[in-house]
């Protein structure tokens, strides 16, 4: 390092001393922890550069900007020339992001489906008009082109309030509401706390309903039920809407540790074998069972149901058990 540049900010120094690397890029590549001054790590953008320092950069091979195909298998429920239907296990991401760059529905559909998916969702998320959590399990429709994606893509926008979509989704409960059936209407909005968490907002927000009834309750006979299985149908999608809603009334859904974890002794109080399926279950337990719309090519209404994964039966039958 020349005398010349004593005194320069480091961020500035690698992108004027590195071949093709921004500022911008220098500076996440500090903050990273992927810059060196004198054999220690230097994460602070803003410090200045000293004259016979040595300063060592490790720039890491950039991802692709496209995901690549992967043999994963798809359980398929329908498909034709514009569009598929699949049944999500739980555990799989939808599309590639941070800490998820394989594995993923999407990486599964482009080895299936070659290059006819569209593109008009990204290059990260190729015909992909609606998502499910990782651990959420059901039916999710994607696009294989253009006019499709754009179809459905207005469907979903509607949320079914006066166009032919119809999503409705089952989750295993802790306690059974009050009423039988209802409205939860509540903002959701990011958690001030936990920017992976999102709340109920009394101010801000967006807009959020959900539409609920209860379908079976489980416990003990002369006893209150310790659970339910309840029928959410949404009427807009918000991100983790019906986690969020169910647990604002107090019935978070089971096995859920983001917005249900104080709910968690409960399990230790069953009696067995509930208490130890209840509490190994990993995942919350959610499964998007119904999904209806129109076939924006032939205009066909489609409509399909599928019931839930092997792990959520074992669950229902263990509190049918109790």
């Amino acid at each position: 390092m020349d005398e010349a540049d004593a005194g320069a900010r480091l961020d500035a120094w690698l992108a004027g001393a590195v071949a093709d690397l921004s500022r911008s890029r220098a500076k996440a590549l500090i903050v990273s922890g992927m810059v060196s001054v004198g054999g220690a790590t230097i994460e602070e953008p803003k410090r200045p550069v000293k004259p016979g320092e040595t300063v060592i950069v490790t720039v890491p091979p950039p991802e692709p900007a496209i995901p690549a195909g992967e043999a994963i298998a798809l359980d398929i429920v329908y498909q034709d020339d514009d569009l598929i239907v699949i049944d999500k296990p739980p555990g799989m991401v939808v599309h590639p992001g941070a800490g998820n760059h394989s594995g993923t529905l999407v990486n599964a559909l482009i080895r299936h489906c070659g290059d006819s998916l569209s593109g008009i969702g990204g290059v990260a998320r190729p015909g992909i008009v609606h998502r499910l959590d990782k651990d959420t399990s059901g039916l999710l429709v994607v696009a294989k082109n253009d006019r499709t994606h754009q179809g459905l893509a207005a469907q979903f926008a509607d949320h079914g309030r006066e166009g032919p979509l119809e999503r409705a989704y089952m989750a295993l409960c802790w306690g059974v509401p009050e009423r039988t059936k209802g409205i939860i209407d509540a903002a959701i909005g990011r958690s001030n706390q936990n920017r992976e968490k999102m709340e109920i907002k009394r101010t801000g927000g967006r807009h959020a309903i959900t539409h609920f009834a209860v379908a079976e309750r489980y416990g003990a006979a002369g006893k209150p039920p310790i659970a339910s299985l309840i029928e959410c149908r949404l009427e807009t999608g918000r991100t983790h809407q019906i986690r969020v809603h169910l647990a604002s009334i107090a019935h978070p859904v089971i096995g859920d540790r983001g917005y249900g974890a104080g709910f968690a002794t409960k399990a230790a109080r069953l009696p067995e074998p509930a208490r130890s399926v209840v509490s190994a279950f990993p995942r919350q337990a959610l499964h998007a069972f119904r999904l209806g719309f129109e076939h924006p090519a032939t205009h066909e209404a489609l409509h399909f149901e599928r019931p839930p994964p092997a792990d959520m039966i074992a669950l229902t039958d263990a509190l049918k058990s109790l």
